[in-house]
């Protein structure tokens, strides 16, 4: 799988907005300024008036929560959130989080909070990821499109990234791709081929089309603590309609050989993140915080460069809690052509 598209850019609507086209809808005491828009969508969304000097109210909780359903995609700057309150924030969203596995060792990450990734470039002194080091690799993964945990069978609902310190204006991106939209542009032969069809998800195939040489043989904890999860393609959204549930981890679909299944799922890739579906977030302020819904949405981060400025962002995970957050279950398998080497096809 070559890789050549990965590569630092921004896609023609981004927020800020460059054109400020964009006018302003008040949902209460919040100012909400969709990102991407359509005749029959939107698509991400910035949003003021949130006072975040103190715990949230449920109430507000509930219109944000509202407004996350139609826009998949939420933006505020200059929050002033530190570690705990982004926990305390992303609590009142979902029962649980998402546990770090500290794959580099827990006195090796900067944050030390099992509630909480580190997915900045920043090392313990202080100073940038080493090139070709294996954190280097690992990260050359998230510049992949993807949804965060689909390869756990108990997916993740929603992520929370919160930037520190100074990013550098121009430096630092994250791109983010509407499914919805994506998938109700499909023929409806495409559908139908679609429809119930379920997707091996797995952490080491996204990280092997990264970082082939380093990655091509996970270590036996990485294997452990991430084995691969089984998720149906075309799912409803919290707004009703239909998406496609697919990342860069998406290894195989059942009943199908590997090189099918490639193919389909990044010919489907492809479709997703044409400009008209993609818009991309430009990180301003320390402060700065966007929550995406990964049950309808992918995104990417710009991939690690030599150049690199410095990036200091953490992510909360809200594990899903939905009718369909477990997945596709063992009995569910076999009705699609499920064959226990499948899932070692490589």
């Amino acid at each position: 799988m070559s890789l050549s598209h990965i590569h630092i850019r921004t896609y023609e609507n981004t927020c800020p907005s460059q054109t400020d086209k964009h006018s302003v809808i008040q949902d209460g005491n919040l100012s909400v300024t969709p990102v991407l828009q359509s005749e029959d969508s939107a698509f991400g969304a910035e949003v003021t008036g949130v006072d975040w000097s103190r715990p949230i109210p449920e109430e507000t909780v509930a219109q944000l929560v509202a407004l996350q359903n139609k826009y998949a995609v939420l933006i505020f700057r200059n929050t002033g959130l530190d570690n705990s309150r982004h926990i305390a924030f992303s609590q009142q969203l979902g029962e649980k989080l998402e546990i770090n596995p500290f794959f580099y060792g827990r006195e090796n990450d900067r944050l030390k909070e099992a509630l909480l990734f580190d997915v900045g470039n920043i090392q313990l002194d202080g100073s940038l990821v080493e090139r070709d080091s294996r954190r280097w690799h690992h990260s050359l993964g998230n510049a992949l499109w993807h949804t965060d945990s689909s390869y756990h069978q108990q997916r993740s609902k929603y992520s929370i990234l919160l930037s520190h310190g100074n990013p550098v204006k121009g430096g630092s991106w994250t791109h983010f791709a509407d499914m919805r939209r994506a998938y109700a542009d499909l023929p409806q032969e495409k559908k139908s081929e679609l429809e119930n069809l379920i997707v091996e998800h797995d952490l080491w195939h996204s990280r092997k089309l990264a970082s082939p040489i380093v990655y091509g043989n996970p270590l036996p904890h990485e294997l452990a603590a991430k084995p691969p999860a089984y998720h149906r393609l075309v799912q409803t959204a919290p707004d009703g309609r239909k998406t496609l549930y697919l990342a860069a981890h998406a290894k195989v679909i059942l009943g199908y050989s590997f090189e099918e299944s490639q193919k389909l799922i990044w010919e489907l890739i492809d479709h997703c993140t044409q400009p008209k579906y993609v818009f991309s977030m430009e990180w301003l302020f320390g402060g700065d915080m966007v929550w995406w819904d990964n049950r309808q949405s992918m995104h990417r981060a710009n991939p690690y460069t030599e150049s690199m400025t410095a990036r200091d962002v953490r992510r909360s995970t809200i594990i899903d809690d939905g009718p369909l957050a477990y997945g596709v279950t063992l009995e569910e398998k076999p009705a699609v052509g499920w064959k226990p080497q499948t899932m070692a096809a490589t």
